[in-house]
């Protein structure tokens, strides 16, 4: 397997806090890596490296074989990457959301009839294509998680990342989303501390704290986790 994404040596501040200290982490191709921890550890901060949101003070990020260190160099990598964000409403903001499923495939280049097209495609792959005409504003809660999911496999992303992604969903909800994700071809890294999603997605589990990553004692079949008990959902 080769190495899509690596951090080396990072540190990251949050708010003046330095939350990553000489963290190292690749990821493979193929590998759906959990990542756990407390509330601000910094698990968030950790994705948002990668996609050009945040930016270290020291260290390198390397993806797709190339250092990125500019805004073009990310740009690059969003193309590649896909991010769902722990808000939903950060990723919804077009009239409806059948615009909003095809807002990146237009930024990818796409003719609108074809951005069109790979957006109703998608929406049916989700069975979410009675929401179509919908605006993200009239969603609930687990609808919303589900058309923001939408709007980045729209862009056929080589890797996903995901934050929380079943944080806030009930039962029914999550185990659909993750029943989708598990059928998917993307290599994935994930933020969360859902015991459901680790046993049916994680092919590894680190966790992070004091500022680095470590091999987590929660084994991803496991049901019950010393780690994760001691965290909480939430932002971090």
């Amino acid at each position: 397997m080769s190495k899509l994404l690596e951090l080396s040596a990072i540190e990251a501040y949050q708010d003046d806090r330095r939350v990553l200290h000489q963290l190292d982490f690749h990821l493979m191709h193929g590998e759906r890596v959990a990542i756990i921890g407390a509330n601000g550890a910094g698990k968030t901060t950790l994705l948002h490296l990668l996609v050009g949101l945040h930016s270290p003070t020291h260290g390198c990020i390397r993806i797709f074989d190339r250092d990125c260190r500019s805004e073009a160099d990310f740009r690059h990598v969003r193309t590649r990457v896909g991010l769902l964000f722990q808000d939903s409403d950060d990723q919804l903001f077009c009239p409806t959301v059948r615009d909003d499923v095809a807002f990146g495939p237009l930024n990818l280049g796409h003719a609108p009839p074809a951005a069109r097209a790979i957006a109703e495609q998608t929406l049916a792959d989700l069975q979410l294509s009675h929401l179509a005409d919908r605006s993200g504003y009239r969603l609930s809660f687990g609808e919303k998680r589900l058309v923001a999911l939408a709007t980045i496999l729209a862009m056929r992303p080589q890797v996903l990342l995901l934050d929380e992604p079943t944080n806030g969903l009930d039962c029914a909800t999550a185990a659909r989303l993750i029943d989708y994700l598990a059928h998917l071809p993307h290599t994935m890294l994930m933020v969360t501390h859902d015991q459901a999603l680790l046993s049916g997605l994680a092919t590894r589990v680190l966790l992070l704290t004091d500022g680095a990553l470590r091999a987590s004692a929660c084994h991803a079949a496991s049901a019950s986790c010393r780690d994760c008990a001691k965290s909480t959902n939430g932002r971090g």
